[in-house]
C-alpha cells in the first residue's frame, strides 16, 4: 500500500493543496480548545489519571484529524482515526470499570468487545448505502447507545446526550457529499465541531460520576 497516496474524500477539497479544505483544517481547533478546557479540570486530579489519559488523547485526536485534511494522504488518514479508536477503548474501560463498577477483568474483556461489535455491525454495511464512508462511526454510536441503555440515573442521562450529539454529528458528516451541489464548503466541518463538544462531554461524564477519592484515614491520637 503506498502511504503517501492522496485521498480526496470530502466536500471541501478541490485540489491537492495543503490548504485544499481550510474549513476542515481550521475546525480542528474545536478539538484543541475542547482539549484545553478538560485540562483545566483535570490537571490537578493525580487520582483520575484516565481522565487526563483522556483529555491528552483528545488534543491528539484534533492534530491528526489537522494532518488528515491538509496532506489528505493514506498515512493522514490513519493519524486521524486511530487516536479516535484509542478514545473509544480508554472510555469504554473507565465507563465499564470505574463508573459502572465491574472488575478488572470484565471491564478488559468488555473494552476488546468492541472489536468483535464492530465486526457484527460491519455486517449491515451493504444495507445501509446511504451512510456512505460514515458507516465506520456506526458502531461507535450503537457502542455508545448501549452504554447509555444500560446505565442509570445521572450517568444515563449523561450517556444518551453524548449519544444524541454523535448521531447528529452523524448526520452532518453523512450530508456532506450528497450536499455537495448545493453548499460547496460541505458539512464535514460541522462534524468536528460537534465531535469536539460530544468528546469534551464523555470526558466531563467520567468527571461527574466517578466516585470521590475516599478521605485519608485519620490518624489516632496520642496516648498518654
Amino acid at each position: 500500500m503506498d502511504w503517501t497516496a492522496a485521498v480526496d474524500a470530502y466536500c471541501e477539497r478541490l485540489g491537492p493543496g495543503f490548504w485544499a479544505e481550510p474549513l476542515n483544517a481550521v475546525t480542528n481547533l474545536a478539538f484543541l480548545v475542547s482539549a484545553f478546557v478538560m485540562w483545566r479540570q483535570v490537571r490537578h486530579r493525580p487520582d483520575l489519571p484516565l481522565a487526563q489519559l483522556l483529555t491528552g488523547i483528545l488534543a491528539v485526536i484534533g492534530i491528526g484529524s489537522f494532518q488528515f485534511h491538509t496532506f489528505a494522504t493514506r498515512w493522514a488518514g490513519v493519524a486521524d482515526t486511530a487516536p479516535i479508536l484509542i478514545f473509544v477503548l480508554v472510555f469504554t474501560f473507565a465507563t465499564a470499570h470505574d463508573l459502572m463498577k465491574q472488575p478488572l477483568i470484565w471491564a478488559a474483556a468488555i473494552t476488546l468487545g468492541f472489536f468483535p461489535f464492530t465486526a457484527l455491525v460491519a455486517q449491515a454495511a451493504p444495507m445501509l448505502p446511504w451512510l456512505g464512508s460514515s458507516v465506520g462511526y456506526l458502531p461507535i454510536l450503537l457502542w455508545l447507545a448501549g452504554f447509555a441503555f444500560m446505565a442509570t440515573g445521572k450517568l444515563a442521562w449523561d450517556l444518551w446526550t453524548a449519544t444524541a450529539l454523535l448521531a447528529l454529528s452523524l448526520f452532518l458528516r453523512t450530508l456532506d457529499e450528497p450536499m455537495c451541489g448545493q453548499l460547496p464548503i460541505g458539512t464535514h466541518f460541522l462534524w468536528h465541531c460537534l465531535n469536539a463538544l460530544l468528546l469534551g462531554w464523555l470526558i466531563a461524564t467520567y468527571l461527574r460520576n466517578v466516585p470521590p477519592p475516599a478521605p485519608p484515614l485519620a490518624k489516632p491520637a496520642p496516648q498518654g
